[in-house]
């Protein structure tokens, strides 16, 4: 039996350490995205309290992409598409910190308040998962 070929995007954890968001206190929940171009978009199922002084909270939530050739070809398609073309900068997984408007203040939206990078380009050439690191 042949392996799946799958990519785990992992989000353990976020701390927040010298940013107007610690002492911004209209943000109070925050969540996760993770988008890839239009080939994924998938965002931590709950939004958890902002960590303070220098706390972390943890999402512990995790997803997986399957990108074997025999069921899932054109995302393989797409993911070898966006890594050999030089001329597409999106090669990257891009991490979105997001900040949940507070149950009483349905109202107001959700804003984007900070963004980390990942290359899979970078991935894939070195041949070295990212595993247990912070992403600034």
């Amino acid at each position: 039996k042949q392996e799946v070929e799958k990519i785990r995007i992992k989000i353990t954890s976020l701390g927040l350490t010298g940013s107007r968001i610690t002492s911004d206190e209209t943000i109070q929940q925050l969540f996760v995205e993770c988008r890839l171009n239009n080939f994924l978009a998938e965002e931590t199922p709950l939004s958890l309290p902002k960590p303070t002084g220098g706390q972390r909270i943890h999402y512990n939530y995790s997803t997986v992409i399957n990108v074997d050739k025999a069921d899932n070809r054109a995302g393989r398609e797409y993911l070898k598409l966006i890594l050999l073309r030089p001329d597409l900068p999106a090669d990257s997984l891009k991490f979105t910190v997001v900040s949940d408007p507070p149950e009483d203040e349905q109202d107001l939206e959700c804003e984007d308040i900070g963004f980390a990078y990942v290359s899979l380009k970078e991935i894939f050439q070195k041949q070295r998962d990212i595993i247990d690191q912070d992403i600034d």
